[in-house]
């Protein structure tokens, strides 16, 4: 008989990647908790209990309080049986956060008040730039002290240690950094808490907590690889203490470097997917956004694999995560695209990374019943299938035309704002398509514009100056608007990630756009991806060496191609540079 492993949901984000996770592990079969009710009812046989939460605090600790689960949460643990949380499941045993607006507050355990993290940071500012906010990626654990005594490389608490990475996504933490925290955390640590902490930038933040019967993590272990997937088992086994348990290995005899933020550089495998000719969901690629073979093959979709078979080729070759950007754009509609629920469903029962999906979520009307459909259940759907985060693109550009009609006045009623409002702005990408755009004169457009210094690269009619003109539509219309003034108006409207193309550089193997990149970056306090034109390894290299700290960068026909594969870039970057990447041996878990 599988061992029964109960989760609390309250329907905040995607809880199909734990229960996968939880079943890949072992012979474990999942039921979920929604309400107080439910909880009085499977109380006598739950014997292990998972609280995962994703997204905002006020949303989720309202929703605690709504379905009545605070009393059976506080009885459950004082009845000894173990308790696990996850993210803003370990987040709601705190008294409150700045992200709460409402009167609800968390369970109180630690009496401290989530901050969030300072764009303003001093390792930053020394180089002129801000510290990324949300803080996403993979990250160690650097202390994990154990009644007062500090664990040793080779030892590992619940499966946790300071060797292996793990994937952080979270605007707010338990900051440490000022007296009063400290002292706080002393108090707990003498009172027989025990933390595991990590740094973000110069934050100081609590990774993990623990008290006899309960465990939380505010990293994700279902989404960091072998290493998640070692923590959730010793959870699941009860083997609080262990040794040898490292994933992560290092390859070459060059000394790694930290980022400034401390995260590693990330690398995402892209998969632009789109229904062929025959109706069938393949993975394409082409150049500029031209997918159609220019001959010999009749003008047909150029069709490079199937989309699951791909993306779990790029888990298993080492991808930090995976982006699926339908590029057919639900032209029906996304809640009868049954064929791309089921990619995710699917691929997230192999994937234990991020997994990313974009095209065509936005306010729809269901065919069938004529009813609105709001943004936010439409991106639920995929949270659900297996997604972590929605990529929005042609909807964004008409969301911040109408910002900026607005004078820059939210209105709170954008699919933006109110997908975030719900999953946290962690949940939201926004992908920005655009080109260049020459001009003679900064007087010549509204928007922010670049000076071209080299020669060689002027406009055709000798312009100096250009700037990046958005795009939607897959790069068919253009909008009277600049990347830069997107991206400002989107990360206001409360997206949390920028995938940054470039048409300019899409498909032309010839390295991506610093220019654009640089401008971008600098602009926005939130986390950009690279994309468009890594041809080989040094692309990577390159564009992490750049001065304004990129987050991360996209691969796709590279990969595709099978030119190489995802560690080899990783590979290239820690024994060429340095570079500290997240490099995972394959075990059994």
């Amino acid at each position: 008989m599988p061992h029964l492993i109960h989760v609390i949901d309250v329907e905040s984000g995607n809880l199909q990647s734990l229960t996968n996770a939880i079943k890949y592990i072992g012979d474990y079969e999942v039921e979920y908790i929604h309400n107080g009710s439910e909880f009085e009812q499977k109380n006598s046989e739950i014997e292990k209990l998972v609280f995962p939460g994703v997204g905002n605090f006020d949303h989720f600790v309202k929703q605690v309080h709504l379905r009545d689960l605070l009393t059976p949460i506080r009885e459950y643990i004082r009845s000894g049986r173990p308790l696990m949380g996850i993210c803003v499941g370990l987040q709601v045993f705190f008294s409150e956060s700045e992200e709460g607006v409402s009167d609800y507050r968390g369970l109180g355990y630690m009496n401290m008040k989530l901050q969030k993290f300072a764009s303003s940071d001093p390792i930053f500012e020394s180089k002129g730039l801000k510290k990324a906010v949300p803080h996403i990626g993979w990250n160690s654990v650097n202390e994990i002290n154990i009644q007062g005594k500090q664990l040793a490389a080779d030892e590992a608490y619940y499966g946790m240690n300071t060797v292996n990475k793990y994937y952080f996504v979270h605007s707010y933490a338990a900051i440490i950094n000022s007296e009063e925290n400290r002292s706080l955390i002393e108090k707990a640590q003498s009172e027989g808490w025990n933390f595991a902490f990590a740094r973000y930038g110069t934050e100081k933040f609590v990774a993990a907590m623990a008290f006899e019967n309960f465990f939380a993590t505010q990293f994700h272990p279902e989404k960091s690889g072998i290493a998640g997937l070692q923590v959730l088992k010793s959870f699941l086994t009860g083997k609080v203490f262990e040794q040898n348990v490292q994933s992560q290995v290092q390859k070459g005899e060059k000394a790694i470097v930290s980022s400034l933020s401390g995260v590693t550089r990330r690398i995402i495998a892209c998969l632009d997917v789109r229904t062929n000719d025959e109706g069938d969901l393949v993975v394409t690629k082409g150049d500029q956004y031209n997918v159609r073979e220019s001959s010999g093959e009749g003008n047909s979709v150029r069709n490079l694999g199937k989309p699951v078979e791909l993306a779990t080729r790029y888990y298993r070759q080492g991808a930090d995560e995976v982006t699926f950007l339908n590029i057919t754009s639900f032209r029906n509609s996304p809640i009868k695209d049954l064929p791309m629920l089921e990619v995710l469903k699917l691929a997230a029962k192999e994937i234990f990374v991020p997994l990313t999906v974009g095209g065509g979520i936005k306010d729809m009307t269901d065919p069938e019943t004529g009813s609105l459909v709001p943004a936010e259940k439409v991106a639920d759907l995929y949270f659900r299938s297996g997604a972590d985060k929605v990529s929005i693109g042609s909807d964004a550009v008409t969301i911040a035309e109408k910002y900026y009609q607005n004078k820059g006045v939210k209105s709170g009623d954008s699919s933006i704002e109110r997908i975030s409002a719900t999953f946290g702005n962690q949940a939201v990408v926004i992908s920005v398509d655009p080109k260049r755009r020459y001009v003679s004169s900064p007087s010549d457009t509204t928007m922010q514009v670049v000076e071209i210094t080299d020669g060689s690269k002027y406009g055709p009619n000798g312009e100096r100056f250009c700037y990046y003109q958005v795009t939607s539509q897959g790069g068919r219309k253009v909008h009277d608007l600049g990347a830069v003034e997107l991206c400002i108006a989107c990360e206001d409207l409360g997206a949390g990630e920028i995938l940054l193309n470039s048409i300019d550089h899409d498909g032309s193997n010839k390295g991506f756009n610093f220019e654009l990149i640089n401008q971008v970056k600098r602009a926005v306090s939130i986390p950009v991806i690279a994309s468009s034109g890594a041809g080989n390894p040094k692309h990577f290299q390159e564009v992490f060496e750049l001065d304004c700290n990129v987050d991360a960068a996209l691969g796709a026909g590279l990969f595709h191609r099978e030119e190489y594969k995802v560690n080899d870039v990783k590979e290239y970057l820690q024994e060429k540079a340095g570079m500290d990447v997240r490099l995972e041996s394959r075990f059994d878990i």
